[in-house]
């Protein structure tokens, strides 16, 4: 098993980490860094991608998507914090409560 095959195994198994928990859990900020987990398993994949030729230079498309998804993921966290403290406000919960629908 190469570096790169054990790389994108484990990237893979992060973001299915991260999924589960943005499954299982109900507040808000842990929601939060759920999508911050899957994001990071997104990135150790990219970076598995990039570097699995075996030439002298790493491709730089993946590298490139890579510093993208760093700065939308930074933003996208900022947003989510803000709205969630938001909804805290307002409602004065931090978790999300499913309603039961009536018959």
């Amino acid at each position: 098993m190469s570096q790169y095959l054990a790389y994108s195994i484990t990237g893979m198994i992060i973001f299915a980490l991260g999924l589960h928990g943005l499954v299982v859990l109900s507040h808000i900020l842990r929601k939060i860094i759920c999508i911050n987990v899957m994001a990071g398993g997104v990135f150790l994949f990219l970076i598995s991608v990039a570097a699995r030729n075996f030439d002298e230079f790493p491709d730089p498309v993946p590298q490139a998507m890579l510093l993208t998804g760093v700065v939308v993921a930074l933003s996208a966290t900022a947003f989510a914090v803000a709205l969630a403290r938001r909804i805290y406000t307002v409602t004065g919960q931090a978790e999300l409560i499913e309603e039961d629908e009536p018959s």
